[in-house]
């Protein structure tokens, strides 16, 4: 039986393709809708205004920041506003230059291409990406051996929307042919609270303030954890608080509590990395690899996942010998900082 990342405490961790359909129940459908990330938003309508009134498709934008913090909603906002279809591929997913080929000879003028982790596009892939983005063609070559040839086609106009967690892991090429690049950032808890409260109207549950900021304080700034969460404290409040009540301080602290999920909104993961480096390694630094391997757990996890969050938090630093504990981590796992360590202590 394959457990979730929500059944083990992991509450940072990819959609499961039932957590996927929930999630998709959640997901605004317009920019308007939308909640947080303003000023990204606010540019995105001026862009999409601009481009309709001039009659021409959207410059080709990609999102990047850590998981969870809407990507993939934005891209569907986006199509929506410009009444377009979105197709909807992943750079995994695309295997071969001719599955590629095949996708964007079927587009029609003014679609929106969404795809997702783009910074795992094969190179012989991106390869073709490249004059289909900047020229609106296709470059294939037909047949094999001395009698293949070159053939270029021309594609309808379209916009490519692009999703990754690793902005950096994008090679010079792609990343300038993109006209606008834009990082979406983690949410502050008022915004997670509208989230929630929106959420929660779609599900049915209705919470009181207090449990409003339980739940906003402890999601890691992230709307999909705190859908997640939302799901989770739904559940508890069937089964122990009874149908109709809305959900009160108490009840959603008991459920975070059964659920693994700290004050600081860090889950087993986090702590199990935060206890590692303190505990086995001194504070640090350690490599990733090293503490990859200490945890058991796949360091692209850890780096895209764990370690945005606890730096931004200011819990670990990235340095260039490894990662290093802060004060704040020896404080919060209820550590002495030691006497030596003088790496952490400039940190203070």
């Amino acid at each position: 039986m394959i457990e979730s990342g929500a059944a083990r405490g992991d509450l940072s961790r990819h959609a499961l393709p039932d957590e996927a359909l929930f999630e998709e129940r959640l997901r605004p459908r317009t920019l308007s809708e939308m909640i947080g990330q303003d000023r990204l938003r606010e540019n995105l309508v001026v862009f999409i205004r601009a481009a309709r009134a001039r009659g021409e498709s959207l410059d080709h934008i990609l999102f990047h920041g850590p998981p969870g913090l809407g990507k993939t909603s934005l891209a569907g906002a986006v199509a929506n506003e410009l009444g377009a279809p979105l197709r909807t591929t992943s750079g995994p997913a695309i295997e071969r230059p001719g599955d590629l080929a095949a996708l964007l000879s079927n587009l029609e003028a003014g679609d929106v291409l969404f795809i997702d982790e783009i910074h795992r596009l094969a190179p012989a892939v991106e390869e073709i990406l490249y004059p289909a983005m900047e020229d609106f063609q296709l470059d294939l070559l037909v047949g094999e051996g001395i009698g293949a040839r070159s053939m270029r086609l021309d594609l309808p106009r379209f916009t490519l929307v692009g999703a990754t967690t690793r902005a950096g892991l994008l090679t010079s090429p792609l990343r300038d042919r993109f006209g606008w690049t834009a990082r979406l950032e983690y949410y502050p808890p008022a915004d997670l609270e509208r989230i929630l409260v929106r959420s929660g109207r779609v599900l049915g549950i209705a919470l009181d303030a207090e449990a409003l900021g339980e739940l906003a304080r402890r999601s890691r700034g992230t709307p999909r954890v705190a859908n997640r969460l939302l799901r989770r404290v739904r559940d508890f409040a069937e089964v122990e608080g009874g149908r109709g009540e809305a959900v009160n301080g108490e009840l959603a602290r008991f459920a975070l509590e059964r659920l693994d999920v700290d004050r600081a909104g860090f889950d087993r993961l986090d702590r199990l990395v935060m206890s590692a480096i303190v505990e086995r390694f001194g504070g640090g630094p350690v490599g990733l690899e090293t503490l990859a391997a200490a945890v058991g757990e796949d360091k692209g996890t850890l780096e895209d996942v764990v370690e945005p969050f606890l730096i931004h938090e200011g819990f670990l630093a990235r340095t260039p010998r490894g990662r290093v504990a802060t004060p704040l981590c020896y404080r919060h796992l209820g550590r002495d900082l030691p006497e030596a360590a003088p790496g952490q202590r400039k940190l203070l």
